[in-house]
Formats: C-alpha cells, structure tokens, sequence
C-alpha cells in the first residue's frame, strides 16, 4: 500500500483555499480550554512534610509484606494485601516485595499447577488471579470443586456475592482451552447482573462497577481512584495503607498535572485550532491515553513524548478521514515516506504547518534518545509513523472508489491504522534501557501480543464509531466488511468482532504467562495500551467524543485530588 518514494514531489493543484466544499465531521471543541495550563506556569514546588510521610508510610507497609521474625502472615492475609496495594494503586512501589511473596505462595501452596488450598470460593478465586497476573501458569481446574455433577457450577455459590466478584475478575485472565474459566465468566456475568436489584445500593454500586470495568480491563489510576473512596468505607481497612494510597495518589496527581501543563502549552502555541479547525483538539485526552499506558513517575519524558506523537497521529488521521483530497494525500504520504524538511514546499498549504510540527516531535525525540546513548529506537518509530501514513492512504484510496474490501484485505491495512503497532514502538522509545535493539526488533515482527491488541483495538473502535462514520462518509469498517464478505446481518457482524476480541484478550492472557518473550515492563505496556481501548471504546468512541463519561473520568485522576 505504500507510495513510490521515488517519484518527483509535485505541487498540488489544489489546496485549502479551493472553491470546492471540504467535508466535516463536527467534531465537537476542546472541553478543557486552558484548564492544565495553569498547572505548567506554576513553579515546582516541593512538599517536603507530605514526601517524608510518604516516605515512613512506604516503609510500614513494605513492612508488612516482609515475614521478619514474628510468624509469617497467612497466605490469604498476605493476598488480600497485595490485592488491597495493587486496587490502590500502590503496587509501583513494592514489585519486588509482591513478587517474593507471591513466588512464596506458589512454592507452598501450588501442586501440579493446583492450588492446594482449602479455602472459600472467594479466597480461591483471588489467590488464583494474583499469581495468574504474576505469570505464574497454574490450572484452573481448582474451581471443579464448585461444580455440581452435571458440570455446572452449583447454584448454591449464588448466595455467595463476594465469591461471585472473585470468582468474575478472576475469569478475565483466563486464556485459550480453558472452558471452565469461559463457563465462569458467563455464569458469575448472569448472575450478578440479575442479583443487583437485591442487594444492599453499596453492594449493587461494586457489583456494577465490576461488570462495567473489570480489574483486568481497566486502568490502574482509575481502579486506584475508585477504590480509596471503597477500600474507607471498609470497616477492616488499613489507615496505615488508606493514608499511604491517598498520599501517594495526589502527589503522583500533582505530576501528572505539572507534564499536562507543560504538554498543553506546546500545544497551544501550535495553535492547531486555528490552522486546522476539521481536527480533533483533544490533547487532555491524549495525555490521559499516555497516563493509561504508564503512570510511573520515572516514564515522565516516555509521556511526554508518547503524548506529543499520538496527537500529531490524531491530527494525520483526520487530515487523511475528513478533509484531504486523494490528490493531495498521495503527495502527503510521499512527503512523509521521504521525512525531509524539503518536502514541506510540496505539501498543500494546510499541511506545511502540520508537516513542520511532526518532524520536529522527532526530532526532540532524536535529541532525547541522544542523550541516553539510545539513538537507535527513534529509526524504528519513524518508520511505524510512515507505516501509519501508508495506511491511511491505503483507506483514503478505498473510500474514493468505493471499494470495500474482504475483511482479510481490510484487517491487513486495518490493523496498522489503529496506530497501536506505532504507539507501541513510542511506548518502548520512554522505557529506558530495558527497550533494547532487541526488543525494538522483536516488535517489528508484529508478535502475537501486539498483534492481538492491534486487533482489540481496530476492532471496539470499528464498532462503536460505525454508525457516527457512516453518516458522514467513511471507508468502510470492518463491520461492512464482514457483513457484505459473509452476507449476515449488522448484528451478527458486531458479535462475531467481539468474539475476535475475546480472542485477543486471550491471546494476550497468554502471552504474558512465564517465561516472556520480552521483559515484563515491556509486555505489560501492551497490556495497557489494550486497556485504553476498552476504557475508551467500551461504550462509545471515547477519545472523539469526550464531553461525557471521559471528561469526568479525566477529572477524577487529572483534577480532583482525593480529600486526606
């Protein structure tokens, strides 16, 4: 699908000025006006009381995981803790701690890949997923105990509503063949579901939230924010780890807010709105994608960046889905095939701003990388870039003659203008020293993890957007694909995508089980690049149309802090 990179370059004969009528897709403005940049004005200030009691509180709890000479905590005492630490948001600073633990529990208390201890369904369940998501491969074949003879899980398990929220979050991390853990998603959904107009409002709200935004599928700030405000009303909670989980959660707030402002000026002054006004202005939901794929406070330059890339990735896309004509898009694609400042004379007038901007992000890319001796990953997100142009390109030559193709045809360039191949390889860019050459290697030979959240996130966007795109003129998504492919109704189209994404999330599942391929930190960035999506695509196109459930999800970990 890619462009001759040795034609000549020639100016277009068309530009933004012409007398034809562009097409619109009333996108609506920037619901945060200059709400962050105040946030980059103010000077640095450091809160010296707050960062030592952070800093004593860190300790008490380290404590608490480390078995010193009293007895050793109980192995369920020691996981509810850890599970209590990661839902708070805490888990960052104890990997290590958790991850010894974890191993110690495997070691006593896994036989054959069992888990040997005899405890509630609840117990089970959470000790399970916690060494499920530490990659430990052990057999779900723990929970037949809660079956009846028929090979159904017993009715009985019914009544036990925390057993239910366990056994439920613990079928998320299930992967291929594992039709126990598939039987116990389905019964502990149904069910939950129809008990919440039984149980107590506090109940039904968790119930609720649990079928809305299962751990698993949601993103650690969010969980985080949610469960301060659960994890107080708990009458056996922590002050200890409550204090710590709110502490930390608002001095990570105040960074976060410190890189927007930053990140909101350059926007401004690119003055984007104005110059391109059919574009997307969403640099606050930007960022907040970014904040999904890694909070830490060590990957601050990772987001800095990553934020810079997906907006200009946001900007390329509408240039290629709303405005541009197929002319002046061939001699865009060629432009950025070339990535030569010279090539800016060539581009419609519209673009040269666009243009000059994206080649600049790289370039404090390059200088960045530079500095870290790391000069070598910035070759590899380039040509993702390119790629990401080439098949907007692909999709732009489509639309104009109205072809739709098979759904193989459309996935193979589909897949690639999701942007999350692209994303991927700007996430490993902030990772430090552990994204080797190698690892930037492994990702240029589309591996089954990052192709299969390449495919989560193709495929929840293409379902929710449709109807929003259709009406405007749209290439066709690959719900048309497949419909008209295999004859079959809209409806059969949308369940047979989201079998293909309960796939992937199993493929992912899976990937991530030891021994990786890669680093953890690594996989655990394309983990959470698929959280995004469905955070983000579960219900709609968030990311487009963000003045409702988004904008209030950004206020609860961008600008509300929580009340110590």
């Amino acid at each position: 699908m890619s462009v001759s990179a040795t034609s000549t370059l020639v100016a277009p004969t068309s530009n933004a000025s012409s007398d034809f009528s562009r097409p619109s897709a009333n996108y609506h403005p920037n619901v945060w006006g200059d709400h962050f940049i105040q946030y980059g004005l103010e000077p640095t200030e450091v809160d010296e009381i707050m960062e030592k009691q952070i800093i004593i509180l860190k300790e008490k709890v380290r404590q608490k995981l480390i078995p010193g000479n009293e007895k050793a905590l109980r192995p369920l005492t020691e996981a509810t803790l850890i599970d209590s630490i990661q839902r708070l948001g805490l888990h960052y600073h104890f990997e290590h701690e958790i991850g010894e633990v974890l191993q110690r529990i495997h070691n006593s208390y896994v036989e054959n890949d069992i888990v040997t201890l005899n405890e509630d369904l609840c117990s089970l369940a959470l000790v399970f997923r916690l060494l499920r998501q530490q990659g430990y491969n052990i057999s779900p074949d723990v929970f037949k105990k809660f079956k009846n003879e028929e090979g159904n899980f017993k009715e009985t398990i019914t009544a036990d509503v925390e057993g239910m929220l366990s056994l439920y979050e613990a079928a998320h991390v299930r992967i291929h063949g594992e039709d126990i853990l598939d039987e116990a998603l389905a019964f502990t959904t149904s069910h939950l579901q129809f008990m919440t107009t039984q149980l107590s409002p506090s109940l039904a709200s968790k119930v609720n939230h649990a079928l809305k935004r299962p751990l698993r599928k949601n993103l650690p700030r969010l969980v985080a924010r949610h469960y301060i405000s659960t994890y107080e009303e708990d009458p056996s909670h922590d002050e200890t780890l409550l204090l710590f989980a709110k502490l930390d959660f608002n001095m990570l707030q105040k960074s976060h807010q410190k890189e927007l402002g930053s990140i909101s000026m350059w926007w401004k002054d690119l003055d984007f709105a104005t110059k391109l006004p059919f574009a997307r202005n969403r640099i606050v939901e930007a960022y907040f994608w970014i904040l999904g794929v890694f909070f830490e406070p060590q990957y601050s330059l990772g987001r800095r960046l990553m934020t810079k890339v997906i907006s200009m990735a946001s900007i390329m896309d509408d240039i290629y889905d709303v405005y541009g004509t197929l002319e002046e898009l061939y001699i865009f694609t060629e432009a950025i095939e070339r990535w030569d400042i010279s090539c800016r004379d060539f581009v419609p007038e519209y673009m040269k701003f666009y243009y000059q901007a994206l080649l600049d992000v790289y370039k404090e890319i390059e200088q960045e990388m530079a500095k870290e001796g790391r000069a070598f990953c910035v070759i590899y997100a380039k040509n993702q870039m390119k790629r990401l142009a080439q098949a907007y390109f692909a999709e732009a030559k489509w639309l104009s003659s109205n072809y739709t193709p098979s759904m193989e045809e459309y996935m193979d360039v589909a897949q690639v203008s999701s942007a999350y191949h692209m994303l991927t390889a700007t996430a490993f860019i902030g990772m430090g020293d552990i994204a080797t050459e190698k690892a930037f290697q492994w990702l240029t030979n589309d591996p089954k993890i990052v192709n299969s959240s390449k495919i989560i996130g193709r495929l929840m966007d293409d379902i929710v957007s449709n109807e929003f795109e259709q009406k405007r003129g749209h290439v066709a998504s690959a719900l048309e694909c497949y419909m008209k492919q295999h004859r079959v109704t809209k409806q059969d189209a949308i369940d047979e995508l989201y079998r293909r994404v309960t796939s992937a999330w199993k493929d992912i599942n899976e990937e991530l089980l030891d021994p990786t391929e890669m680093p953890k930190p690594l996989l655990i960035i394309v983990l959470n690049l698929s959280r995004v999506i469905e955070v983000l695509y579960k219900d709609g196109d968030g990311y487009t149309h963000s003045e409702k459930s988004t904008k209030n999800e950004i206020a609860a970990i961008l600008s509300n802090p929580v009340s110590v």
